[in-house]
């Protein structure tokens, strides 16, 4: 398989993550709103929407990646958050939480390097 052909995969797998977080990231927003405002019921249908489409998303990744992988990298939506509550929220984000995240992508790439290593070596 070309090197290409795998990595539209794993890019697409990752939009999808993005696509994921940002649900949360809405749902903070809406509880600035009263409850059942007009504000607030856009958000949240917003939020439905985001999740219905993250899972046509999820569904189509799962097609080309397997699922051991793809939940993995999930953890990813966890930096992506803190990112998010930075931005958005002047959220800090604490040397603990840099740690985590350095120990997250660690897990990442080794589980990614040792799957494909493991792959080459049965081929």
């Amino acid at each position: 398989m070309k090197k290409h052909n795998k990595l539209f995969p794993f890019l697409f797998m990752h939009l999808a993550f993005l696509v994921y977080t940002l649900y949360p990231l809405l749902g903070k927003f809406a509880t600035r709103y009263d409850f059942f405002s007009l504000q607030f019921i856009v958000l949240y249908c917003v939020v439905f929407a985001i999740l219905f489409l993250y899972a046509i998303l999820w569904q189509q990744v799962l097609k080309y990646i397997p699922l051991t992988t793809t939940i993995a990298n999930k953890s990813i939506t966890i930096i992506w958050g803190m990112i998010f509550g930075l931005l958005f929220f002047n959220e800090k984000i604490t040397p603990k939480m840099l740690v985590g995240a350095v120990l997250i992508l660690s897990g990442i790439l080794i589980l990614c390097t040792e799957k494909e290593k493991l792959q080459e070596n049965a081929a």
